[in-house]
């Protein structure tokens, strides 16, 4: 166990760091699995709708420095390229 008090502020808000990201993470997952399950069902309508979620899902990620701009644009570009597929 830490004995400096900076340390133990951190093993303090770890946890919960730990679950917030895991929340945003987990939800962006299953973003993308519904815009792949609406493109794969042939609904453009409903598939456009869910990329657009899940797209502003990454945004956010990225903007609370759960994930990396790099990582984020990588994920929404493969989510896009396989929606279109799908669909196309």
């Amino acid at each position: 166990m830490a004995n400096i008090r900076s340390q133990m502020k951190r093993n303090r808000q770890a946890p919960v760091r730990r679950m917030r990201n895991r929340s945003i993470k987990t939800e962006i997952h299953t973003r993308s699995k519904q815009a792949l399950d609406a493109a794969q069902s042939g609904d453009a309508a409903a598939a456009e709708e869910a990329l657009r979620a899940a797209q502003k899902r990454i945004d956010s990620a990225v903007t609370k420095g759960v994930m990396h701009r790099n990582t984020a644009a990588r994920k929404k570009s493969r989510l896009a390229q396989q929606v279109n597929a799908h669909l196309g």
